[in-house]
């Protein structure tokens, strides 16, 4: 069965997939031939408040899951891209891209995890 892979954009190794790059700024020093993206979803990001506050410290991550999960609640995209991802996960592994350097704690596990709760 397919599944919803999260995977730092710079890492060396891909894995195959559909590409949705999920943060709302372009990654520094990546060409857009280089992320060999399918899709750029910028609007299902966290806000540029929550992602400047959050700024990337883990002992807030808690708390910038609670109201990242909150923002996908409230987000009018939010229903297009479940619905998105499922069709593709039909087909193939989707992989949520992002460039943040700490890879337990950013958006696009928090989307993970929510999407997954999503899809059942």
């Amino acid at each position: 069965m397919n599944e919803i892979k999260v995977v730092r954009i710079y890492d060396h190794e891909q894995p195959a997939g559909y590409r949705i790059l999920v943060d709302r700024l372009w990654p520094r020093g990546m060409s857009k031939v280089k992320a060999h993206l399918d899709e750029w979803d910028k609007e299902i990001g966290p806000t540029n408040e929550l992602r400047k506050w959050f700024n990337h410290e883990d002992d807030k991550f808690p708390e910038f899951k609670t109201k990242y999960i909150a923002q996908l609640k409230a987000n009018p995209v939010t229903p297009n891209f479940i619905k998105n991802v499922k069709e593709k996960l039909a087909q193939e592994d989707v992989i949520f891209l992002y460039g943040a350097k700490n890879k337990k704690h950013n958006q696009a596990v928090v989307l993970k995890d929510f999407i997954d709760s999503q899809l059942g």
